[in-house]
């Protein structure tokens, strides 16, 4: 039985070869989330800002134009360089420090699911009362517009705006925190190979 096991961990070691695929598929993933993000908010920045300072429907954080062009800054020089693996490990700081803020200030009193989903264990209180009104908006959709259209690529859903995306997030740049950018694909490796040995 243990030279059985031996020869599936044997198997498994097989993966060290391709070890690089991990941090690529991560950056690859995550770059355009940011990407999209931070122009997001760069597009629309006075918004942000006003957001960003406003304690009555906002974060109400001190110095609001500062953190938000500290949160573009963070979001598009940080999907800039996790397509290219430059300074990844050191580009998913500022990146994990807006996650933290993203998840505690904005989506934490939401609870966990992004969407509500009663199958979830970590349902929303409201769950229950989001599906009725889903329900509704589709019957009303059913009956007054073009649902096959509508639906045509996919389901209504009710978005809960919890915390769930922001830790996912979270723990892929802790991930890369860790792991770095990858072998071969990553300008990271390429300046560490030539100028670190």
């Amino acid at each position: 039985m243990l030279s059985f096991l031996n020869r599936l961990q044997d198997m498994l070691d097989v993966t060290r070869s391709v070890d690089w695929l991990a941090p690529l598929a991560l950056r690859l993933y995550l770059a355009p989330v940011f990407w999209v993000a931070g122009t997001n908010k760069l597009q629309g920045f006075e918004n942000v800002v006003a957001w960003f300072g406003n304690s009555d429907w906002g974060l109400g954080l001190p110095f609001p134009t500062l953190m938000a062009a500290l949160a573009v800054s963070a979001e598009v020089v940080g999907a800039v360089a996790l397509i290219l693996g430059l300074a990844t490990r050191w580009s998913c700081i500022p990146l994990i420090v807006t996650m933290v803020v993203a998840a505690t200030g904005v989506h934490w009193h939401n609870g966990w699911q992004a969407v509500h989903d009663l199958q979830s264990p970590f349902a929303s209180p409201h769950a229950a009362d989001a599906m009725v009104r889903l329900d509704k908006a589709k019957d009303i959709l059913q009956e007054h517009g073009n649902y096959e259209w509508l639906t045509q690529y996919g389901n209504f859903v009710v978005s809960n705006n919890g915390i769930e995306w922001a830790i996912t997030y979270l723990v892929m740049l802790l991930a890369l925190l860790f792991m770095g950018g990858g072998r071969y694909v990553s300008v990271d490796y390429w300046i560490e190979r030539r100028f670190r040995h």
